[in-house]
């Protein structure tokens, strides 16, 4: 049987034995010492990255505008809710600009966030809202009410349906499964067929390990129908989760870099005009907008990578939004709604990437722009 373990959101590699085979012992920890307790302009307690100043460089003007576009999408979806209410918070901070930039520096509001998601009490409430949104009512209504009770209750409550609630409902929900006529779902050999090319294919790590946990040795039907009935849909989640956290990690790391690189570019070729080296000012000012159109030129073929990935992944699903649709089989039938969902989400990650990955070459032109210029 599937137990926390999954749910609780450990992305783990495609082993036999997946880690969430145990389910993890949670408690309701205090937050960390010196940890920030609320989400807001205050996070960023880095140093102050871009000293205000009355004119920015057309460069930095842009590079501060996709920025703003960047924290405005996390703030919108990014998995962890303290990191999407800190972005919020950071966008409408009297600040501006400066609250952004400080808030994607490293040690500012992004990381503090980050810490705060990672705190236990946030990872038991995140795992109750994943298990609501992955299993339906029909094939598991007790598993989804119980979720639904911890949530409305206290830290202890959620904890102790992480630590035992959630194993015990699944239970009730199998023993119904198998009591019921109506309820039991056939499955096929082309069904198990199936799950096994998920195993070796499926361009997500998290489904591939669900679907490899459904085949182990010794499953029977009951553990591929569970696949069909919340395992797959929960792999799905947790990929999904995985891919908007990575390319947030790496683009808020990315913009940091560029807004500094830029600076320094801007700065080293305001100098060339009164420069009593005039030759060395424009090496050292082609050098610095040389490395701006590295770190732009570098970033976008990250995106170009990640937007593949995500037009991977929108066609799988795609693919399996139709098998579902057209399958008379129930145990197809369970995964309708959710292929669609994944197929759409996937589709506006893809559009993201896309959108990324054309900043980044526009930033790209503009520091080849710069290199000519200095160069002279």
């Amino acid at each position: 049987m599937v137990t926390a373990g999954l749910l609780a959101g450990g992305i783990v590699a495609g082993a036999v034995a997946p880690a969430w085979a145990e389910a993890p012992v949670v408690g309701a920890a205090p937050p960390s010492a010196g940890a920030p307790t609320s989400a807001g302009p205050s996070d960023g307690r880095a140093e102050r990255t871009l000293p205000p100043e009355r004119t920015l460089s057309p460069e930095l003007a842009t590079a501060v505008e996709e920025a703003r576009r960047r924290v405005t999408s996390m703030a919108k979806a990014h998995p962890a809710a303290e990191v999407r209410t800190s972005a919020w918070n950071a966008l409408r901070s009297t600040r501006g600009d400066e609250a952004l930039l400080e808030w994607l520096a490293p040690g500012g509001g992004f990381d503090y966030a980050k810490q705060r998601a990672r705190d236990t009490r946030a990872r038991n409430k995140a795992f109750c809202e994943r298990v609501v949104a992955t299993h339906t009512v029909g094939f598991s209504p007790e598993v989804r009410a119980a979720a639904q009770r911890a949530l409305k209750g206290s830290v202890a409550e959620q904890a102790a349906f992480v630590r035992t609630g959630y194993a015990e409902a699944q239970r009730r929900d199998r023993a119904a499964r198998e009591a019921g006529e109506q309820q039991r779902l056939e499955v096929a050999a082309k069904d198990r067929d199936f799950v096994g090319g998920l195993a070796e294919r499926d361009p997500g790590e998290q489904v591939r390990v669900a679907a490899q946990w459904a085949l182990r040795p010794g499953s029977s039907d009951a553990d591929v129908a569970e696949f069909f009935g919340y395992g797959w849909a929960t792999g799905a989640a947790l990929d999904l989760e995985a891919y908007r956290t990575r390319v947030a990690d790496a683009e808020a790391a990315r913009h940091h870099t560029l807004t500094l690189l830029i600076r320094e570019a801007t700065a080293a070729e305001a100098a060339v005009k009164d420069a009593a080296d005039a030759a060395a000012a424009r090496a050292e000012a082609e050098r610095a907008w040389k490395a701006v159109s590295e770190h732009a030129g570098a970033a976008q073929r990250a995106w170009q990578a990640e937007q593949a990935a995500a037009a991977a992944q929108a066609e799988n699903w795609r693919a399996i939004a139709t098998l579902s649709r057209e399958s008379a089989e129930q145990l197809w039938k369970v995964m309708s709604g959710t292929a669609e969902s994944n197929q759409d989400a996937w589709a506006g990650e893809q559009a993201g990437a896309e959108s990324a990955a054309a900043f980044w070459k526009a930033m790209f032109d503009r520091a080849q722009d710069g290199e000519s210029r200095t160069r002279g």
